[in-house]
């Protein structure tokens, strides 16, 4: 599992409904995308709180080559030719767990990043991670989640699929779904990603 997200940051008085009507017009594209095991088109907006107007989508690929795929293709093209080019994240899987809220639509997503510090080997802090992660899975309310780390910058990243509209207000910066392409989210698996 690869996760891999970018952020467009927009002007404080940007209309939003662009957005909200870009994903309502291309957002099923990728519902039957090979290698993407999903993509959560997420927003953040001022008038709810965020310091920023932001679209921000998240990815979780079963496989590189659907990865690639998306990058070198059409998809991310577009958004290329309508915003420029953003700077792509992209962090290693380490583990996937579906909640207890599964079979809801999510309202709502979290993204907590955490440093892995020093004093710790790298091995025992995921390993750590791992194991709280499962136990956060189980949460009321979470329809999946997912923990990946980016070794560049020794950064946990966890990120929380919410069935409420209001995910807990501790879980991290938090944006609005507005779209869930789930092609390939069975291949994602469950728990460790090695």
């Amino acid at each position: 599992m690869h996760a891999m997200q970018y952020e467009i940051t927009l002007p404080a008085d940007y209309d939003m409904e662009i957005i909200r009507e870009r994903v309502a017009t291309r957002g099923h594209l990728l519902d039957s995308f090979p290698g993407l095991g999903l993509k959560a088109y997420l927003v953040r907006e001022r008038e709810d709180g965020s310091p920023v107007n932001q679209y921000a989508p998240f990815y979780l690929w079963t496989a590189p080559e659907g990865m690639n795929a998306f990058l070198w293709g059409p998809g991310f093209q577009g958004i290329v030719n309508d915003f420029g080019r953003p700077a792509v994240r992209h962090w290693a899987g380490l583990s996937y767990e579906e909640g207890p809220a599964s079979a809801s639509a999510p309202g709502t997503a979290t993204r907590r990043r955490t440093p892995l510090g020093e004093a710790v080997p790298p091995g025992e802090a995921v390993a750590h991670a791992v194991a709280g992660h499962a136990r956060e899975a189980r949460r009321d309310g979470v329809v999946a989640s997912a923990l990946a780390v980016d070794p560049h910058h020794w950064e946990l990243l966890s990120f929380t699929l919410w069935a409420d509209a209001e995910a807990p207000a501790d879980e991290g910066e938090r944006f609005r779904v507005l779209h869930l392409s789930t092609p390939e989210r069975a291949r994602l698996g469950a728990g460790r990603s090695w």
